[in-house]
């Protein structure tokens, strides 16, 4: 058995080889030709900017054994380039059946200054529109750097998160327009901890009160660990996930960043909080029971 999981591996935003289609079309071919079988568990899908990509994606799948995708506009994606569903299925991330031992939990009663996990990330522009602008990142970093500033002026500290050691430059050009837009600032109000592990993250995710991030899997982990979450969304993945768990008013376009709206969407999440938490709490719950589910169909015949 060949379990391709997860992920944004269905996408030719960034080539066709390495992370692209052509390889995940080639090792399903292989194992299919070695009699394995192969499944693709809740994937995500697009966007396909060439045909030799949407033929690859295509292809993969038109081969598998079982799919299933992590949203329903991934299956959509896929019913509008041509490809037969048929009786796919839809099932959650993967990252919600973490096991529970791996989560902590801070369970002690927060003191000081209410803490804002902020998630920078680089631009992955491709992932929304085919030619990206520079302007788009330049604007999404100043209006996240306006939005810091409003936070240090109202008494929060922040946590500095990526979710990618890639995401360090992005954070260096942050701290930087922090302080050429604000001057000197306390370091110790703003936290920047190195993360190099999802073990790590997540602990740093825990330590916070609120969570404001760009990359999927910050917002995911967010909302595993119970936190509050405003999403800014590179990718209808982000917006599906937030819809999904009844978060949608609390999604924001990284291509129509708005540091104003933002402080609004903070304030109403801040506001509903204790409302939200359960509704989160819920949201996961059902999410972990869908994906037992999944693995009970997928390995009964093991």
């Amino acid at each position: 058995m060949l379990i391709i999981p997860g992920t944004g591996l269905l996408t030719d935003a960034y080539g066709l080889s390495r992370w692209g289609p052509y390889n995940m079309f080639k090792w399903s071919l292989i194992a299919k030709l070695r009699g394995c079988e192969v499944l693709f568990v809740s994937v995500g899908v697009g966007p396909l900017y060439s045909a030799l990509g949407r033929y690859f994606v295509k292809s993969a799948l038109s081969i598998a054994d079982f799919r299933s995708y992590r949203d329903d506009a991934s299956l959509a994606y896929l019913k509008g380039i041509g490809f037969r569903t048929n009786s796919d299925r839809i099932y959650p991330d993967l990252v919600f059946s973490l096991p529970e031992m791996t989560i902590p939990h801070d369970a002690a009663k927060r003191t000081g200054k209410p803490v804002v996990g902020l998630g920078v990330m680089v631009y992955a522009g491709r992932y929304s529109v085919e030619k990206p602008s520079d302007g788009i990142y330049q604007g999404y970093l100043e209006n996240l750097v306006a939005f810091a500033g409003w936070l240090l002026a109202h008494g929060y500290d922040i946590r500095l998160l990526i979710g990618d050691v890639c995401d360090t430059s992005a954070l260096k050009e942050f701290k930087c327009l922090l302080k050429a837009s604000f001057g000197a600032y306390d370091e110790e109000r703003v936290i920047d901890q190195p993360a190099l592990s999802a073990e790590q993250l997540l602990a740093q995710i825990a330590a916070t009160d609120i969570v404001v991030a760009t990359r999927f899997h910050n917002v995911l982990l967010a909302l595993v660990l119970n936190k509050p979450v405003i999403a800014i969304s590179f990718h209808h993945k982000c917006s599906s996930l937030m819809r999904d768990m009844g978060l949608a008013e609390y999604c924001h376009d990284i291509n129509h960043l708005n540091a104003g709206r933002l402080i609004e969407q903070f304030q109403g999440v801040e506001k509903n909080a204790e409302k939200l938490k359960p509704l989160i709490r819920q949201g996961v719950e059902l999410s972990r029971k869908a994906l037992d589910e999944q693995y009970r169909i997928i390995f009964k015949t093991l």
